[in-house]
């Protein structure tokens, strides 16, 4: 999927969902490698530290940590303490820090060096966090919440700044590019907010100003995500489809459908930009060929609906 490098290994594709599994794959055969169980609850989130060592699975009330490389069927490192459901996970880039989100209307940054598996620190909103964001710069995390608001906390001076797009919907997702150009966020209404961003270098915080929005579906809007070239953008949706949008005019390039796909709740870009990994209620996660607009591989497997994924296909730097 990139650079042809002929390694697959290099290639790490995880799948979760409502059946209490989560699903390692070989992404260029299509071919289930492991099982790892997740008896607790459905996987609402995942993401793979930077050193690709570690999956970290969000589930209802806690946040297990996976051995990606061995055949260990069973988490390695359970962080709980939190109650209802997480709903977002990721990392600093230098693997320092864990930040999560969820549905007890808070933020937590989780110290990954201490050995003590308690949250540092917690930035507490008024309605039940679905969504957080990590900003390039490393230093600002981005929270959507289900009163519709979307928070920009300042790592660096605990500052925060918030804003309300649409204030009778509820954000589900949140992306900026890599090169920090933009900001995406879509809502229960279909409806995809676009800001272009300034700011954010040294101590500045990131201001926002806005850019375009897009009546991007009919129902639900449930994902956005850049791709890591900067010049696409994929909203998934309810409405069966993900669409894939030109940032240079945020013009339809072109809709990904399938006849059985159904709900589609998560997706990732591969390195490259040209390929597109979703992940759906009927059961299946596919790799599409987002040019020629076609599934080129799918990934079955799962009893119920798959509604998070994990995927990094470059090479470590």
């Amino acid at each position: 999927m990139s650079g042809g490098n002929g390694n697959s290994e290099a290639v790490i594709l995880a799948t979760a969902g409502y059946d209490h599994t989560i699903r390692f794959w070989q992404a260029h055969s299509g071919i289930c490698c492991r099982t790892a169980q997740h008896p607790d609850s459905q996987v609402n989130a995942m993401e793979i530290t930077p050193d690709r060592q570690s999956l970290a699975a969000a589930g209802y009330q806690h946040i297990r940590m996976y051995d990606i490389s061995s055949a260990n069927p069973n988490p390695v490192v359970n962080y709980d303490g939190v109650s209802k459901n997480v709903t977002a996970v990721g990392f600093h880039e230098d693997g320092k820090w864990m930040f999560t989100g969820g549905e007890d209307s808070s933020a937590r940054i989780w110290d990954l060096r201490s050995r003590n598996l308690q949250c540092q620190r917690v930035f507490q909103v008024n309605a039940p966090v679905n969504c957080v964001c990590l900003h390039p710069n490393q230093g600002e995390l981005i929270v959507g919440d289900q009163s519709g608001a979307i928070h920009m906390w300042d790592l660096r001076t605990d500052h925060n700044e918030q804003l309300i797009p649409d204030e009778n919907a509820s954000v589900l997702s949140i992306s900026i590019d890599r090169e920090a150009s933009y900001m995406a966020a879509v809502n229960n209404k279909g409806n995809c907010y676009v800001w272009s961003l300034s700011g954010g270098t040294n101590e500045d915080p990131t201001v926002l100003h806005p850019k375009t929005k897009i009546e991007s579906h009919e129902r639900y809007a449930l994902k956005c995500q850049f791709s890591p070239d900067s010049c696409l953008l994929a909203t998934t949706s309810a409405d069966q489809s993900v669409k894939i949008w030109q940032t240079a005019d945020f013009s339809l390039k072109t809709t990904l459908q399938d006849a059985t796909q159904r709900w589609v709740w998560d997706c990732a870009f591969s390195e490259d930009s040209q390929y597109l990994v979703t992940a759906s209620s009927d059961n299946i996660a596919r790799l599409w060929n987002i040019d020629a607009g076609e599934v080129v591989r799918e990934y079955k497997g799962h009893q119920k609906a798959v509604i998070s994924l994990a995927f990094r296909d470059a090479q470590v730097n």
